[in-house]
């Protein structure tokens, strides 16, 4: 068993709240460290460090600031295998799934290397008579970061690059349940040149998080995780008058009209449905066919891809995906399976009672698919953030197009069609943030912003892109007349302007 720590003002801290919980590694389901859980004063001298190293980190001009994010992307990269199998060990995801999640968060990261050019403010000569007016785009001060165990890597790197890049200070709150992936990104960031205090790693359950929100010095909140946690951090947030972006769930759609191609929708699907087991915001969880012929070609297509999937350890390379994250996941999984079937959907593939050789304490589910599901079930409704996929069929092309516009979440959709106006009028008209056309994970690449709608996303701002760094930033505007010469004297009226 491993003893992992905080990382405060640039160094490993021990834990001294008395309490800590168990990591375990999902393959083999069994603990192989564990991880202490701050207190109230922990997280204080992580917000103490971050406040110390404000003053030099902002002051520090955007374009070093630059390079050194361009350093922390090269040594990211440089030990990417020794993180992604960390990644793989303490999640479940595959080897190269894992260099996946680290590779799309260092894009951010190098996207957050040209800020200064997003960070100019504007100006205006003679605005007013002999007025000259300009804005100037400033650092928050201290921020912080609440990141999901689904992908330990990737989103941390969204958040704290995009919120170093615009010159604040970072305190990282990691799930609890892999946070030795955050650690050493921590690490690698001090050896590229941030100072120690610039970014922090704190480790904690609620209590941590309570404590960020509460602390008058973090001026601003970044969460991912589930939709009621999502809107009570909102809320709470913004009693403090704080800025908060907060990411819930998800119930991703994917349409697919007569048109398409079923071959292409069909491995689409399987990738987008099982890959990671299903344990991705983003993860396809309703397919939506559109008529009769197409749901019955496409159910045999899947059900020929399913039956040549292999579930099996993380960093077997015949693995196309590995276990799930936790014991408990795979029971509330399970008991999704089951009430799927007591509301009436057909169970096509049970993916319960999976078993690996040499591996009979892991955390297994395999591919489970059903069909004939409606909108009025929950495993439609809600979230399962596992491997299973829904069969929802449309009569229509109308019908299909209400099923993920009138769903309580909106973060992704896909449509899969050879029709550019069926496209066009679907990206049009869907009430979703972000949407495939023929791409079924629309996550969108670094430079522009990634964020979903209505019970998906609380907040004006999306993640990464020209959105993080306004979230990141505060706008201060300058209005500027040097004296003439000549005195006026004093004016009781609202200057028109020029």
């Amino acid at each position: 068993m491993t003893d992992l720590t905080h990382f405060i003002h640039g160094r490993h801290v021990q834990g001294t709240s008395g309490r800590s919980r168990e990591i375990f590694n999902p393959v083999r389901g069994e603990p192989t460290a564990q991880v202490p859980l701050a207190s109230p004063e922990e997280v204080a001298r992580a917000i103490d460090s971050a406040q110390e190293a404000f003053g030099a980190w902002s002051a520090m001009n955007p374009q070093r600031r630059g390079r050194i994010l361009l350093k922390w992307a090269e040594l990211i990269n440089t030990h990417r295998d020794e993180l992604a199998e960390t990644l793989s060990n303490e999640h479940g995801k595959t080897f190269d799934d894992a260099k996946g999640d680290i590779q799309r968060g260092v894009e951010v990261v190098e996207f957050g290397a040209g800020a200064p050019h997003l960070l100019k403010g504007e100006f205006s000569h003679d605005a007013a008579t002999g007025m000259d007016v300009h804005s100037l785009r400033q650092p928050l001060g201290v921020v912080a970061g609440i990141t999901p165990f689904n992908f330990p890597a990737m989103i941390p790197l969204w958040k704290a690059g995009t919120a170093l890049a615009a010159g604040n200070t970072f305190v990282l709150k990691p799930s609890e349940r892999n946070p030795s992936v955050p650690l050493r990104l921590a690490e690698l960031a001090l050896e590229a040149g941030m100072p120690p205090g610039t970014l922090n790693v704190i480790n904690g359950d609620k209590e941590a998080v309570d404590t960020l929100i509460e602390d008058p010095r973090v001026k601003a909140i970044g969460f991912v995780g589930s939709t009621p946690i999502a809107q009570a951090i909102y809320t709470a947030a913004a009693a403090q008058g704080k800025r908060a972006q907060c990411f819930g769930g998800a119930k991703n759609h994917m349409v697919i009209m007569p048109d398409a191609d079923l071959d292409q929708a069909a491995d689409a699907l399987i990738g987008a449905g099982y890959g990671s087991a299903g344990e991705r915001c983003m993860a396809i969880s309703v397919a939506v066919p559109v008529g009769e012929a197409t749901a019955e070609a496409l159910r045999a297509k899947l059900l020929e891809r399913i039956a040549k999937l292999t579930v099996g350890p993380s960093l077997d390379p015949s693995s196309d995906f590995g276990p799930v994250v936790g014991a408990d996941a795979k029971e509330r999984i399970e008991g999704y399976i089951g009430l799927g079937v007591e509301e009436g959907a057909e169970l096509v593939v049970d993916g319960r009672g999976v078993v690996v050789e040499g591996h009979p304490h892991g955390y297994w589910i395999g591919a489970t698919l059903f069909d004939h599901v409606t909108a009025s079930m929950r495993i439609y409704k809600e979230e399962i953030f596992g491997p299973v996929l829904c069969i929802a069929r449309a009569r229509d092309y109308e019908e299909a197009l209400r099923l993920p516009t009138e769903h309580e979440f909106g973060n992704g959709v896909a449509i899969f069609t050879r029709d550019g106006d069926t496209a066009r009028d679907f990206a049009s008209r869907v009430e979703v943030g972000m949407v495939g056309v023929n791409v079924p994970i629309p996550v969108p690449i670094a430079y522009y912003t990634f964020g979903g709608w209505k019970a998906s996303g609380f907040g004006d701002l999306n993640q990464h892109g020209v959105d993080g760094l306004r979230f990141y930033s505060k706008t201060k505007t300058v209005s500027t007349r040097w004296p003439s010469g000549t005195k006026e004297g004093a004016s009781f009226t609202m200057p028109e302007g020029s």
